[in-house]
């Protein structure tokens, strides 16, 4: 056992993203029973919706599973509550202080962990009191760090700086990755895109295969000015560039931005107008499988490759 099966009590150090519009209870609990983390990623959902998906979650998995929340969450009170009142025992954190809620979940026995973009903010993470880090680099699909830093430069950087345990994320999605990260001082990853294109997604249909036919190059970080997020480029990323060429004010890209257009491109499936948030190495994503295929894969490939290494 390594330092995130143990936290976790789980048989991998893999967790699944807590991505909107992606992660419902189906996704968490077959990556759950596969032996990974599941995370029901929170911001999608209202708060009545989130104890439907806890408590079908709990219904599917006797294993250890948990919850994303995005900080900046209108009704991150009630969100919370449910969390505690649900007896959710892991807590992922993310855009914003992780002081406020860290040391409330903790009291509830809860494990918390807490996704930064740079050594500076997993040392306040640490300093906050939380279990672990997940250290994101700008590959990532969604929103991001405004760093810009490398996952292959992020994680010796926040491995140098504090002592729990650390998660590596952002442009992971097989086990040579997994084992590159690990070399360079992850505990364990976290991935997001790869679980996009399998069967147990909530993504739409139309979202999952552009996942699979998307190339190198045709993802991008954008709308810094608001919350800087990795998309494909489609015509809504398009009508964003266009826009930047006018020299936009912060609200004329609120105003272009809009209402529900993530929810749109990825859950609804509108592919031109909508917000379709992926990472850059979807350009390596070629199949939608089933969460069981992509875990096996993974550790079967992670197990290969540690074996070479000793040849190097």
């Amino acid at each position: 056992m390594n330092r995130i099966t143990q936290l976790f009590n789980i048989k991998y150090p893999i967790i699944q993203g807590g991505m909107i519009w992606n992660s419902g209870y189906k996704l968490a609990s077959a990556v759950s029973n596969a032996g990974g983390l599941g995370l029901i990623g929170a911001g999608s959902m209202y708060p009545e919706v989130l104890r439907e998906h806890i408590q079908k979650c709990k219904l599917a998995t006797d294993k250890p599973f948990g919850v994303n929340v995005p900080m900046l969450y209108p009704n991150i009170e009630e969100i919370i509550q449910i969390i505690i009142d649900e007896g959710v025992k892991i807590v992922f954190t993310s855009a914003g202080n992780p002081k406020i809620w860290t040391n409330h979940l903790k009291s509830h026995g809860i494990t918390v962990v807490h996704v930064v973009s740079s050594s500076k903010f997993a040392l306040k993470a640490q300093e906050a009191g939380v279990d672990a880090v997940v250290a994101e680099g700008f590959e990532a699909g969604g929103h991001n760090g405004r760093e810009e830093t490398t996952t292959f430069t992020l994680i010796p950087m926040v491995k140098e700086q504090i002592s729990i345990p650390l998660i590596a994320a952002g442009g992971i999605a097989t086990g040579k990755g997994m084992l590159a990260a690990m070399i360079l001082g992850a505990d364990g990853v976290q991935m997001g895109s790869r679980f996009v294109a399998s069967v147990e997604s909530s993504a739409h249909e139309n979202f999952k295969q552009t996942v699979i036919n998307t190339k190198e190059g045709d993802t991008q970080l954008t709308l810094k000015e608001l919350a800087p997020v990795r998309l494909i480029k489609n015509k809504f990323y398009n009508d964003v560039q266009e826009l930047y060429s006018k020299c936009p004010s912060k609200e004329d890209l609120e105003i272009l931005l809009g209402k529900r257009r993530a929810k749109r491109g990825m859950f609804e499936g509108d592919l031109v107008e909508g917000e379709l948030e992926i990472g850059q190495i979807a350009g390596i994503i070629h199949e939608i499988k089933s969460v069981e295929e992509i875990i096996n894969s993974v550790m079967t490939e992670f197990e290969e490759s540690k074996s070479k290494t000793q040849n190097l």
